[in-house]
């Protein structure tokens, strides 16, 4: 069996991505708060519940 190894730069970028994917994820949860997205869900939530109840 051939054993491979891993070379030291291909490691550290791989290790590199996950921060990447969480640093853009943060600026877009970010860029949503600013834009007022979380009030917007809350409220079409609201409509949802009183619509299922039957008081909407």
């Amino acid at each position: 069996m051939a054993k491979t190894t891993s070379t030291p730069q291909s490691h550290r970028r791989a290790r590199k991505n996950p921060f990447f994917v969480i640093l853009v994820f943060l600026a877009m949860m970010l860029a949503g708060i600013a834009t007022g997205e979380p009030d917007r869900v809350l409220e079409q939530a609201i409509q949802i519940c009183l619509g299922c109840i039957g008081i909407g």
